[in-house]
């Protein structure tokens, strides 16, 4: 396939005919293969037995399109859901129904998908894959069940327009939980360049044009640590930097902590020069729901003069853990909580292995707001990842051995500018072939200097060893990672990288349900 081609598939604009040769909506067409497509009975069946008896049915509407942003004293030109960003918060019990008209005002097709999510194949909102795009000026109703608690997102699964306004917080309430906590705040962390001069079809045509045409040599294919690898986002990047955009940015938990260096990183949707004011009283139990919606960059997370406890991590409740801080790779969320002193006290997310923070002001009292460089000793302290909690009891898998495994060989290459899954670029990249039902084991191994954020489309699975419950989980360089999920909800189901540069330059393949024999 060309590299036009690959392209025109990944952004969606080749459509749903563009996948069916693929195999991924054969059952839609009702041919004999045993591909389990997004329009199958199984689908229905599987959305049928999520739906709670009762649920309500939660309306609301996005419009995609362009407005001015104000970033706090920065206006800058982008794509957002409505007049904001992050967009309208949404918000259901878990059982409810939640049914969004989306309104495409944007100049090109885009999508949504609701990240996190165990929903029907059909309204994930992968274009080529389980829908078409929605046209510009077109519209598109998704319609689902939101069986688990926790905190989720949405945005578009169309090129990189993630890298823009465009996302929003999605939070599925439990009726039945006891609210151990007196105050709720929604964190939103992103790393910002649309407007700026730049946008992200302009950075990732940067990228990929310093990476030229591959004469350095494919990073996978080179030995790993002794080959090119051992220089990327190194050696290779600082060198790189001044020209292209690419730093040599490193971080002693992650190696190589992206490919971007961003003038703005914003803490719901404001820079440090203006931050955002999160209030409570001395002594309250403040619970905060944290979202990485950036593309390209980790945050660690402190609050100055406090330790959080983290109770839960892409949703999902976890053993808790107290921490100093919390590092949140692109895509996850963790909820933690805190009891706050009386005063004012700085909340910093600061870009990992990157020079830029976010900001925002907790004021629980007198005092004066702290400034964007402010020193929090927090941030030097124990850094908390996903890797290191342990799921609760009540969301514990059941222990038995998986009936299937598949290794996900994480490599790539700053030249060419091109990241991949075995070896290969999506939609060339092989389908992870299970059947509904089995247990099924995956194991990343990444062989790159770089950290890769990996989602799970559709599903939740549960690091081994009794580790989280999670859909995203960071494999850091030279790592290997086991998880096991429950293959219970048939579809075609998109697995990529998070750091959407990557996905969009090929590390995705597809989690490919095959019809019982």
């Amino acid at each position: 396939m060309s590299d036009i081609t690959r392209r025109a598939v990944l952004r969606g604009a080749a459509g749903l005919a563009g996948v069916a040769a693929l195999g991924g909506l054969a059952s839609c067409s009702r041919t004999t293969t045993t591909t389990v497509g997004p329009l199958a009975d199984a689908v229905a069946a599987a959305e049928a037995a999520r739906r709670k008896p009762g649920g309500r049915l939660v309306t609301a509407r996005l419009t995609a399109q362009p407005v001015t942003l104000d970033l706090g004293g920065r206006s800058v030109s982008t794509w957002a859901y409505g007049d904001t960003s992050p967009g309208p918060l949404l918000r259901v019990d878990a059982g409810d129904v939640l049914r969004v008209d989306v309104d495409n005002q944007l100049p090109v097709a885009t999508s949504v998908h609701w990240h996190g999510l165990a929903l029907r194949n059909d309204m994930d909102g992968v274009p080529g894959l389980t829908q078409d795009p929605i046209p510009a000026g077109g519209t598109f109703r998704y319609e689902f069940a939101a069986p688990h608690p926790g905190t989720y997102f949405y945005h578009p699964h169309s090129g990189v327009q993630l890298d823009r306004g465009l996302y929003g917080v999605l939070i599925v309430d439990d009726p039945d939980e006891s609210g151990r906590y007196d105050v709720e705040w929604i964190v939103v962390l992103d790393d910002w360049v649309d407007g700026t001069g730049r946008t992200p079809d302009r950075v990732l045509a940067d990228l990929q044009q310093a990476g030229g045409d591959g004469s350095m040599g494919d990073m996978h294919d080179m030995g790993g640590m002794e080959g090119m690898e051992g220089m990327d986002h190194g050696s290779m990047g600082g060198s790189m930097g001044g020209m292209h955009g690419i730093e040599g940015m490193q971080s002693p938990l992650l190696g190589g902590a992206g490919d971007i260096a961003y003038p703005h990183y914003l803490l719901n949707g404001r820079t440090p020069a203006d931050p955002a004011t999160l209030s409570a009283k001395p002594g309250q139990r403040v619970r905060i729901r944290f979202v990485n919606a950036g593309s390209d960059t980790a945050f660690r997370v402190a609050v100055g003069g406090h330790r959080m406890t983290v109770t839960h991590s892409d949703g999902f409740p976890v053993v808790p853990m107290p921490t100093d801080a919390l590092l949140i790779g692109m895509g996850e969320r963790f909820d933690a909580t805190v009891t706050l002193g009386e005063g004012v006290f700085p909340l910093v997310a600061s870009a990992e292995g990157k020079q830029g923070r976010a900001l925002a002001v907790i004021r629980s009292g007198a005092g004066r707001p702290p400034t964007g460089d402010v020193q929090v000793s927090e941030l030097s302290g124990k850094a908390l990842l996903g890797t290191g909690l342990s799921t609760a009891e009540s969301v514990r898998l059941d222990r038995r051995s998986a009936d299937r495994s598949h290794n996900l060989v994480l490599g790539g290459s700053m030249a060419p500018y091109r990241w991949t899954i075995n070896g290969k670029a999506f939609p060339d990249a092989d389908p992870l072939r299970l059947t509904q039902g089995e247990r099924v084991r995956l194991r990343f191994v990444n062989q790159s200097m770089m950290f890769h954020p990996m989602h799970v489309h559709g599903h939740t699975f549960a690091l081994t060893h009794g580790g989280a419950r999670k859909d995203t989980i960071i494999v850091r360089p030279m790592a290997t990672l086991d998880v096991d999920l429950e293959a219970d909800n048939p579809g075609q189901w998109a697995t990529h990288c998070h750091n959407i540069y990557h996905a969009e330059t090929g590390m995705m393949t597809t989690l490919s349900y095959q019809a019982q024999e």
